[in-house]
């Protein structure tokens, strides 16, 4: 009786094991699991904000990294400020301009980076509305004292000027146009070349932003086409690649100048 009693209580104690080791692989089972879809979740999520860059940053060149930045860079922030973002100041701006305004002209005139002078040329022979745009702008005096907010270094050679508030917020609403304008066929372009910014695949998004080229540089075109191309800097181009020389605050080959770029001022006859 006394060994039966034993024998009932070691199977007892064999139960209680086994169903503390299967809870115990229950519970290791449910982790595995649990850790799996939050690397399967990470995973998705690094993905995804990759294809965003790939599709949202500065349109670029060669580098997979510069053909990301390329996505954003030349696009208007405006598009993509948050709700919550610190709102576009109203800016008085006169109103956009017809194209037969600049038709067939060409104006020439200087702008100074940070007091040094540079001579521009823009052609309302190829680009009617954008240089009739961009003679408003200078002679409303828009560009005195703005600030050129952002820098791309490398192969991919940009200067970005013309913020409403110098911190690249975008355009004030009544002062959008298109559509884009004498955008290189080949997409590149040359060192010198002033153009457009605008939003990614809204060719009627320009407003006030422009960018300078200091260096030859490829720019993908995407669904609205390239940039519209105004004119060019005709001499003074150096200022532009002296400043770039000292590259961004962050030490990126995108960003803010680490020298703060100012247009002291913009005349155009």
């Amino acid at each position: 009786m006394a060994a039966s009693k034993n024998q009932a209580r070691e199977n007892k104690k064999r139960i209680a094991q086994m169903a503390a080791k299967s809870e115990l692989r229950e519970a290791q089972r449910k982790r595995r699991l649990r850790d799996n879809i939050v690397s399967a979740v990470a995973v998705v999520l690094v993905l995804g904000l990759a294809v965003l860059l790939q599709l949202t940053v500065f349109n670029s060149n060669p580098t997979a990294d510069e053909v990301a930045q390329a996505k954003a860079g030349l696009t208007d922030p405006a598009s993509t400020n948050s709700p919550s973002a610190t709102p576009t100041p109203t800016v008085s701006l006169p109103p956009v301009p017809n194209p037969s305004v600049a038709a067939g002209k060409t104006f020439t005139g200087n702008m100074s980076l940070n007091g040094k002078p540079l001579g521009v040329s823009i052609d309302g022979t190829k680009a009617p509305q954008g240089a009739a745009a961009f003679k408003a702008l200078t002679d409303s005096k828009f560009y005195d004292g703005k600030t050129c907010h952002r820098l791309t270094t490398g192969s991919f050679a940009v200067l970005q000027c013309g913020s409403v508030d110098g911190t690249s917020a975008g355009n004030t609403p009544n002062f959008t146009w298109g559509p884009v304008e004498n955008a290189p066929k080949n997409n590149v372009y040359p060192a010198g070349t002033i153009a457009m910014a605008r939003q990614t695949d809204n060719g009627k998004s320009m407003g006030t932003q422009f960018f300078i080229v200091y260096k030859d540089t490829t720019i993908p075109a995407d669904s609205a086409g390239g940039y519209t191309v105004l004119g060019k800097i005709t001499s003074g181009l150096d200022v532009v690649s002296d400043l770039a020389k000292a590259g961004t605050a962050d030490g990126s080959s995108d960003g803010a100048p680490k020298t703060p770029i100012k247009i002291d001022s913009f005349t155009l006859k």
